[in-house]
C-alpha cells in the first residue's frame, strides 16, 4: 500500500491540451451570440420586471397611508363633534349618487 501511495505521489499529473477534442469547433462549445441575445433579454426584462413590481408596491403604500390618514381625522372629526364628509355623497348632497358608491362604474368613470 505505501509503494502505491509513493507511485501516485511521483506521478506527474497529465498536462492539459489548450486544443479542443478532434471534430469540435469553438462554435459547438460556447452560447455564441444567440446565447448572449437570450441571457441579454432575460436580464433586460427581469430588471423591467422589478421595477414595476417596486412600483406597485410603492402604491400600495402610499394608499394605505392615505387610508389610515383619512381615518386618523375621521376619529378626530368623531371625537370633536364635526360632521364627517362621506365619500359617497354628490356636490348637491345626495348620497350615493356616483356610481363607484352604487357599483355601477363603467369605463371612463374613474
Amino acid at each position: 500500500m505505501h509503494s502505491l501511495l509513493i507511485a501516485l505521489a511521483t506521478t506527474p499529473a497529465p498536462a492539459p491540451t489548450p486544443s479542443l477534442r478532434p471534430g469540435l469547433s469553438q462554435d459547438q462549445v460556447t452560447p455564441g451570440l444567440l446565447g448572449f441575445l437570450l441571457t441579454a433579454f432575460i436580464v433586460v426584462l427581469t430588471a423591467l420586471l422589478i421595477v414595476d413590481m417596486v412600483r406597485r408596491i410603492r402604491r400600495v403604500r402610499y394608499r394605505a397611508q392615505v387610508e389610515e390618514e383619512r381615518a386618523a381625522a375621521a376619529e378626530v372629526a368623531a371625537a370633536d363633534g364635526a360632521p364627517q364628509a362621506t365619500g359617497a355623497a354628490d356636490p348637491a348632497g345626495r348620497p350615493g349618487s356616483r356610481p363607484e358608491a352604487n357599483g355601477e362604474a363603467g369605463p371612463g368613470s374613474r
